[in-house]
């Protein structure tokens, strides 16, 4: 019988497993290196959301990945915590070390199926694969009753063989089949009529889960026809995060539930629904990817209107444009207004309020900045409160530099300089450089102060709020010798805010470096 991830009187039938799996899957989007303390952050906000399992990463992959997994499986009620692990022993035995305090712990175990995959990756025959799966699962049962199977890239597996490996995992403890589009090969009425198919001659008790990629576009579409077909676990990525085009996204799918529910009979979710904006907004600050403007539910333009025959429709009634009610998804809501005259309890309860748990170091850094910013902004709203939180989680603490001052001068007139002063264990570090402009000046200033000297590959800087007074919030990707990471920084002065981006960066490149946290993941993943 599959472990009851919900409460008595249930039906498992009519409920969906929502599975995110945005701290595994989706930090293996390139540029994506996040701290414990950041991976922390988003799995409590997940927890918020109503997520049923939180897949916390791949504790086999490197030790920062294991000692954030188990940070997780500590601290985080709601869902069920899940570690990724290979069909190795070894892997799974350590998977379960990282996952085993949580109060639901699973292990999901995976091997490749595909030709292509078996024979320039796993090296490995049929007879190989199957033996494998079945001591794979068989060992993480030994440790759990939740024990998840995936043959990865099973839409490019010969059917038959599939199925045989399928059978297998049951046969060896598997109470979750999972069915990875790894490549994004699927068609959804192909890929609908592959689960009812594996449903239908796979025996044994169960739940058949999807694992949809974008590669085509047709992520969401693909997991929504396998949930069609009787699959009750759908596998979904924060902002559609994943390998290369990303994966299924978990705000699409979920209102697409929602809101076509004539076309699920009888299907029920868990999530709240109102925590997708805020989760999106977190997940994009975090991890230094952000939101198209006209991304499905939780862009900036999705619920904008431009053309003034729509405008003229919303105005008499919201129905004739908006198949969705704004604030179902938490993209409206009461503005608060903090400025420079708040004091700490008052910040402190916001924060709260907000769903923001924010403590010790953190949040006295966070209270700084936002001191900082009041004096420069007549108020501040909910959305600048997250930035600078978001700007401060995560490793702070460990920040080899940090920054103490910043002038610039540029115009039209001569050659843009910058002049910089770090902290360094309480020494001064100084250095000036010129640049193409105040940005590239600052940027060199910084790389001349900490002696660290990356390309970045991509620079990108939006508003956080309207106004003229706005916080200029950049994200930026840095490439340090092959280490590829992420920076954010928020400022009501962009130059300022680039700086920070940079510099925060730059902490992480010498953190890696310093944890030795480079490690190339064992072999692709679903």
């Amino acid at each position: 019988m599959p472990p009851q991830i919900f409460g008595k009187g249930t039906d498992m039938a009519d409920r969906v497993v929502i599975f995110d799996t945005t701290l595994r899957d989706g930090e293996q989007s390139p540029g994506i290196s996040l701290d414990a303390a950041e991976k922390l952050e988003i799995a409590e906000q997940l927890s918020r959301l109503g997520v049923d399992v939180l897949e916390a990463g791949f504790p086999v992959a490197s030790p920062g990945d294991f000692e954030a997994v188990r940070a997780i499986a500590r601290s985080v009620e709601g869902p069920v915590i899940c570690g990724l692990s290979r069909t190795h022993l070894g892997d799974v035995d350590r998977c379960w070390e990282a996952v085993g305090d949580a109060d639901r712990a699973r292990i999901h175990v995976f091997i490749s199926t595909s030709p292509s995959h078996m024979e320039h990756m796993l090296k490995m025959n049929e007879a190989q694969v199957l033996a494998a799966t079945r001591a794979g699962v068989a060992r993480a049962r030994e440790h759990t009753d939740d024990v998840e199977f995936s043959p990865q890239d099973a839409t490019r597996t010969p059917l038959e063989f599939m199925l045989e490996v399928l059978q297998a995992a049951v046969d060896a403890g598997a109470t979750t089949l999972n069915i990875p589009d790894t490549v994004g090969w699927g068609i959804p009425w192909d890929f609908g009529a592959l689960i009812q198919y594996v449903r239908r001659e796979v025996k044994g008790d169960y739940v058949t889960s999807t694992h949809c990629h974008n590669d085509l576009g047709l992520a969401t579409a693909n997991s929504l026809a396998g949930i069609q077909a009787g699959a009750r676990q759908v596998e979904v990525c924060v902002n559609g995060l994943g390998e290369r085009a990303g994966n299924a996204a978990l705000e699409e799918v979920v209102m697409a539930l929602n809101i076509r529910a004539d076309q699920f009979p009888g299907v029920e979710i868990g999530v709240r629904t109102e925590e997708l904006a805020r989760t999106s907004r977190l997940v994009a600050r975090l991890t230094g990817y952000p939101v198209q403007y006209n991304k499905a539910v939780v862009g900036r333009n999705a619920f904008a209107h431009e053309s003034g025959i729509h405008q003229h429709g919303v105005l008499a009634d919201s129905s004739t444009y908006e198949i969705i009610d704004a604030a179902t998804v938490g993209q409206t809501g009461r503005q608060i207004v903090l400025g420079k005259h708040s004091g700490r309890h008052a910040f402190a309860d916001t924060l709260e309020r907000m769903g923001l748990r924010v403590q010790g170091d953190a949040f006295n850094a966070a209270f700084a900045r936002f001191k900082e910013l009041a004096d420069r902004k007549v108020s501040l709203t909910d959305a600048d409160l997250e930035a600078i939180v978001a700007e401060e989680i995560g490793g702070h603490v460990d920040d080899a530099f940090q920054l103490e001052s910043l002038e610039v001068r540029g115009g039209t007139v001569g050659t843009p300089v910058a002049l910089v002063v770090l902290l360094r264990a309480g020494d001064k570090l100084e250095a000036s450089a010129e640049g193409d402009g105040m940005i590239d000046a600052a940027c060199k200033a910084i790389r001349a102060a900490t002696g660290v000297d990356g390309v970045l590959t991509d620079f990108n800087v939006s508003s956080v709020t309207g106004g003229v007074d706005a916080l200029g919030d950049v994200i930026v990707q840095l490439d340090a010798g092959g280490v590829r990471v992420s920076g954010r920084g928020v400022s009501t002065d962009v130059v300022e805010a680039s700086a920070r981006a940079f510099l925060s960066a730059v902490n992480k490149v010498v953190r890696v470096r310093r944890r030795q946290q480079v490690v190339r993941q064992p072999e692709v993943t679903p």
